[in-house]
């Protein structure tokens, strides 16, 4: 059996988020000793590992409850086909923000240019940008 602190600690977890996630029925309500301290079991401990993981891989919340109560792979793969989409639409969209960026930026005197540096009517003025992002 695992204190919330540990549990906390093992999965980079804080303790505050270890609570908020049993709260909403992510992790299953702990045991509580005499005391009213909680204890965790190697499952839960295992459960907020992949909710940390998955997580860090930018799932939300209702996702990870889904993937969490899926009996089948079918519907899983759905969801992670679904977040791999949503990954690449925002990578594209942070690509094409570098690049509008860097020609605005690029075209001042400070930046390499030649001209007057004109980033703040470049900002004022989104149909003077090069490409939509």
């Amino acid at each position: 059996m695992f204190t919330i602190g540990q549990i906390a600690a093992r999965t980079g977890t804080k303790v505050p988020t270890v609570r908020y996630y049993e709260g909403i029925g992510l992790l299953p309500e702990a045991e509580r000793t005499a005391g009213g301290q909680r204890r965790y079991d190697r499952a839960a401990l295992d459960r907020l590992g992949f909710i940390r993981h998955a997580r860090a891989l930018g799932f939300g919340l209702e996702d990870i409850r889904a993937l969490l109560d899926i009996e089948g792979h079918g519907d899983a793969h759905a969801i992670a086909e679904r977040q791999l989409r949503d990954v690449r639409d925002r990578m594209a969209r942070l690509a094409r923000l570098e690049s509008e960026l860097a020609r605005i930026v690029g075209s001042c005197a400070g930046g390499g240019g030649t001209g007057p540096c004109r980033v703040l009517e470049a900002l004022g003025d989104h149909d003077a940008c090069a490409a939509d992002h």
